[in-house]
């Protein structure tokens, strides 16, 4: 049964509206009255997820979106056309001087209390959702061992330790033939450390090496900077299998090895149970990849509403992508629960422009190729829509990339990533994530092996077609079939019962995990 002609304007004084039905309209459609633009008929065929100009836009016209510029015509563009990316001249980026600073004074959110889920207690305080152990690389020369190495504990092992979740070894192409003292050297670094310190690792660190990288264990681990779990002295640094020592004869012995020293670790990690723990201790990350129009109608909107409800909770949600935010950084720095964390916004937001620079690019070569089939024409739009998932609540703290979450850092954090799914996700580790929330309209398989991934569809179209892909299905929101407050409740009560264990997400049901990324921008030598 075909759907009446529907059309979603984000405010009342944008001079564009997306088109809602799928397969979107064909020419000479006339939209009903009830949505925005009544009574136009449309001049062209507009795909779902596209815009539709609601008025006659002369050239060099303003085209408004969420009630900002998204972008200058480059031609007159009458009423009921199809505004598409090659129509628009993408406004100038915000300059990041003269800026509001912790300006808005956001209402106190009413604390909900009561919320629990079951999660894993460490010893430094933070809880796990999952109880894996992770065997930290130091170079990728060692990964293909590491590889055949997980196979072998987890036939052989794991079987035996059944409240152990998962064995994985963190793979990454860093460690060696780079400039490993170069100032910028310390993000990777730091980003490998402190993943290896993830809540949902137990506090289990268990390295293996090759012997002559540049990115030795004790440089990576040094001591201090991780618990120790058993009999050794601190000052020893991490224990470590070193492929190169004189005792591997054959690849077997460094199989043997690995394996063996697997089985303390899993002992001690077998001995753990689930406890009932506050809301406040979850680490929610949230992010969005494969953006279409509908993302901040339907999806991103949900996750703030949800966003909000965690925060009030007392648990902590970082949110991220400096390009994808950069549009709306007087968003940002306004919402900054103080200026120096306002300051601290800008200060990564800068250093992200620089870095493009010196790549000779900038925040246009964001927006991919799915993202514009999907409706989104330039980085300027794309950010309104993108920025929403964060929530209402003020910016409490700022982390730096591969920097980790401080126990006393609660509430909203903007954590500076680049936008790719990839590398975001692998510093949101880092940072100390134990749950993530991913978005996605065009679609993704994205799922990481180091914590469950919540997958939230922007499109019904989406949802039917990727039914055992996408947890939650917002679409559900353009269709008329529930609230942003009823997805948002959804997606919360979720994820308390992914984090106990009590439910498991598709991409946990698949095993569909993707490498880790770590953000390098150092030079290579």
């Amino acid at each position: 049964m075909n759907r009446p002609a529907l059309t979603i304007r984000m405010h009342a004084d944008d001079n564009v509206a997306i088109v809602a039905n799928d397969g979107g309209l064909p020419a000479g459609t006339v939209l009903p009255q009830g949505v925005p633009g009544a009574g136009l008929a449309l001049r062209d065929k507009v795909p779902q997820g596209h815009k539709v100009a609601l008025v006659d836009i002369p050239e060099g016209g303003v085209v408004r979106r969420y009630n900002v510029p998204i972008g200058y015509a480059l031609k007159d563009i009458p009423a009921g056309s199809w505004v598409h990316e090659r129509l628009l001249q993408m406004p100038s980026a915000r300059a990041l001087e003269g800026l509001p600073m912790a300006t808005v004074k956001t209402p106190v959110l009413e604390p909900l209390v009561g919320y629990t889920f079951e999660g894993y207690r460490n010893a430094d305080g933070s809880v796990g959702t999952r109880n894996i152990l992770t065997i930290t690389t130091t170079v990728q020369c060692v990964a293909g061992v590491v590889a055949q190495a997980v196979r072998r504990i987890k036939a052989e092992l794991l079987p035996l330790f059944p409240h152990v979740d998962d064995v994985i070894g963190l793979e990454h192409t860093y460690g060696c033939g780079v400039a490993i003292d170069a100032p910028d050297a310390v993000i990777p670094i730091r980003t490998l450390r402190n993943i290896s310190l993830n809540p949902n690792f137990g506090g289990e660190v268990m390295v293996v090496s090759l012997g002559c990288e540049k990115l030795q264990p004790d440089r990576l681990l040094p001591p201090g900077s991780f618990p120790i779990v058993d009999e050794r002295d601190p000052a020893l640094g991490p224990e470590a299998v070193c492929l190169q020592a004189d005792h591997h004869v054959g690849f077997m012995s460094m199989l043997d090895d690995i394996v063996q020293s697997a089985r303390p670790h899993l002992e001690r990690l077998n001995a753990r149970r689930r406890e009932t723990i506050p809301a406040s201790e979850l680490v929610v990350g949230v992010q969005c990849g494969g953006s279409d129009a509908f993302s901040g109608v339907t999806a991103n909107p949900a996750v703030g509403f949800c966003a909000d409800l965690l925060v009030r909770a007392g648990a902590t949600v970082m949110f991220s992508e400096n390009t994808e935010v950069r549009d709306a950084v007087e968003q940002l720095t306004s919402r900054a629960a103080t200026p120096e964390v306002a300051e601290a916004i800008v200060r990564e937001l800068g250093w992200y422009d620089r870095y493009l620079d010196r790549g000779r690019v900038d925040r246009a070569a964001n927006t991919t190729p799915g993202n514009k089939a999907g409706g989104l024409s330039n980085i300027a739009e794309k950010a309104m829509g993108s920025i929403i998932k964060s929530g209402t609540a003020p910016i409490a703290h700022v982390l730096a990339p591969g920097e980790k979450l401080r126990r006393d850092q609660r509430g909203l954090v903007y954590a500076a990533t680049p936008a790719s799914d990839f590398i975001c996700g692998t510093l949101q580790l880092a940072a100390g994530m134990n749950l993530h929330v991913f978005t996605t309209g065009r679609g993704t398989p994205y799922g990481l092996a180091e914590c469950p991934v919540v997958k939230v569809a922007t499109r019904s179209d989406l949802a039917r077609r990727w039914h055992d892909l996408m947890d939650i299905n917002a679409g559900k929101i353009a269709d008329g079939e529930a609230t942003i407050e009823d997805l948002g409740w959804e997606m919360f009560h979720l994820l308390l019962d992914v984090a106990s264990g009590r439910k498991k997400t598709w991409a946990e049901h698949w095993k569909l995990h993707n490498a880790l990324v770590l953000f390098n921008p150092a030079p290579v030598t």
